[in-house]
């Protein structure tokens, strides 16, 4: 390929021949991409090529190359288009001058056949009269911008961070063609649970919108590393080495940064975690307190490998208010196979008694066995109760009230303080190590479990609606897992398995 035209088509050629940034203690060096800049180059291609767009949101850590990695990419794209606009914005007025700065930086030190002449540079502007194309970086603050001009390229820097952020987005959004070649970024850090950067982060997990979810965990960064002595791990330590693959040199660093953020009666782990997550889950923390399960227990449950004994149960939460219609199975130590039904899938009572009957007549290949019971939240899944047991599921299937009384009331203040009390006490278990889902959205929904305590010191976990409104999700997973810690069952009454069922369920 000639050099000038795989300068324009390859921003990896481009970067590392045209653009130099600025080393902490190097100077100015060209900008090679280091892995999580590479990761999140080859996803954005590789959407633009299979759907004609870029929509993506970035969760990551502190100081990732995000920002100079899009800033990058952007002024590549103006400085090789005609009539497009990139427009850039930030959370603060020092970031909006610290990236102007640094694009001004890449545009000065530009090799001079790809550095078109500048028509206008000021109130963070750069326009290329004979492109018709223009660059501009603002700040979001109480007043919604983007209005009244067509973008091409944008990108939200610092989106968990903005003042009235869905306003600003609202207006971006319609100042930018839903055509072929444009590009929308989001990224952050996380701040907290229930703000639009967490909301729009759920949605594109869940594939509920056009962006791409990509999340960067902070070990990829090879300057996060502290030379060190020998020294021994803590629990907690050795459960990121082994999970994570992490080695002495980045376990100091992390020790290092732990006692750095440990201020003002700050968590310094808790702080780490949102500021250098591990995974997407433990990046959005409920402010303030903690929940009935914990992170580092749920990662522990994620990576072991346990085998399923006894009765096979299912929990089911119907959905309600456009909340998921979720199931899960657990049989014993083992609970695994958790599903999720939006939309269409499960918007009538018909669908919703065909999930569950399928379950019921489906051969579980991990047990050999089809369920033995199916717990179903009486609030929304009574009508499929009464269902199902007309259809003769009357021994296999019960609804459970989550507002009645709990088994043992003097620990318990109802069912679903039990129920969750009971998934917590399964899952924290040592002696009897437990198996869940290797998943985010799993880990998420069960660390979804903030509680207050009440005149006894019993816990009380908060409602769901109080969940959903701080959380901005619904623990549906979670609320589908303690179903089945709902009552005893038994293998007194073995159910008949029957191979012709399909096992694929």
């Amino acid at each position: 390929m000639d050099k000038r035209q795989e300068l324009k088509d390859n921003f990896d050629f481009y970067s590392r021949n045209c653009l130099q940034i600025r080393t902490k203690n190097k100077g100015l060096q060209n900008f090679f991409l280091n892995s999580a800049q590479k990761h999140i180059h080859e996803r954005l291609e590789k959407q633009l090529k299979e759907k004609g767009k870029v929509r993506a949101i970035i969760l990551k850590g502190r100081q990732q190359g995000m920002s100079t990695y899009v800033e990058g990419r952007f002024l590549w794209r103006v400085t090789h288009n005609k009539g497009v606009r990139a427009f850039i914005l930030t959370h603060d007025a020092e970031s909006t001058n610290a990236l102007f700065e640094m694009t001004e930086r890449y545009y000065s030190n530009l090799p001079p056949f790809v550095k078109p002449e500048i028509s206008a540079s000021n109130a963070k502007e750069l326009s290329f009269a004979k492109l018709d194309s223009g660059y501009k970086i603002g700040t979001a603050g109480n007043k919604a911008v983007g209005r009244g001009q067509t973008i091409q390229f944008f990108h939200g820097s610092e989106v968990a961070f903005w003042a009235n952020a869905s306003e600003h987005t609202k207006g971006i959004m319609q100042a930018i063609p839903d055509s072929g070649g444009t590009e929308v970024i989001f990224e952050s850090t996380a701040n907290g649970v229930g703000n639009f950067f967490h909301e729009q982060w759920k949605a594109a997990e869940k594939n509920e919108s056009e962006f791409e979810a990509i999340f960067i965990p902070w070990f990829w960064q090879t300057e996060y590393r502290k030379q060190c002595d020998d020294f021994s791990y803590t629990a907690e330590e050795e459960l990121l080495v082994s999970t994570y693959g992490l080695d002495k040199e980045q376990i100091a660093w992390r020790r290092a940064k732990v006692v750095e953020l440990t201020t003002d009666g700050v968590d310094g782990s808790k702080a780490f975690k949102q500021e250098y997550p591990n995974n997407a889950a433990e990046a959005f923390q409920v402010s303030g307190g903690d929940g009935l399960i914990s992170a580092s227990d749920c990662m522990r449950a994620r990576k072991r490998t346990e085998k399923g004994s006894g009765p096979l149960v299912v929990g089911v939460d119907p959905s309600r208010g456009g909340d998921r219609f979720a199931t899960i199975k657990r049989q014993g130590r083992k609970m695994y196979d958790p599903k999720c039904f939006v939309g269409d899938e499960c918007n009538s009572l018909g669908k919703n008694v065909a999930i569950c009957k399928k379950i019921l007549d489906t051969v579980c290949p991990i047990a050999n066995r089809v369920p033995d019971m199916m717990f179903i939240d009486y609030g929304s899944g009574v009508d499929i109760v009464d269902r199902l047991h007309e259809l003769g599921y009357k021994d296999r299937v019960r609804c459970i009230n989550f507002g009645s009384g709990a088994l043992d009331p003097e620990k318990y203040t109802n069912k679903r303080n039990e129920m969750w009390g009971e998934l917590a006490e399964w899952i924290k278990d040592e002696s009897l190590p437990v198996e869940i889902p290797d998943s985010d959205d799993v880990q998420a929904d069960l660390c979804a479990s903030p509680y207050d305590r009440d005149a006894k010191d019993r816990r009380v976990l908060w409602s769901k609606d109080r969940i959903k409104q701080k959380l901005g999700f619904s623990p549906d997973i979670g609320d589908a897992g303690a179903l089945t810690l709902a009552e005893p069952v038994s293998l007194d009454k073995p159910v008949n398995v029957n191979m012709s069922f399909a096992s694929g369920w």
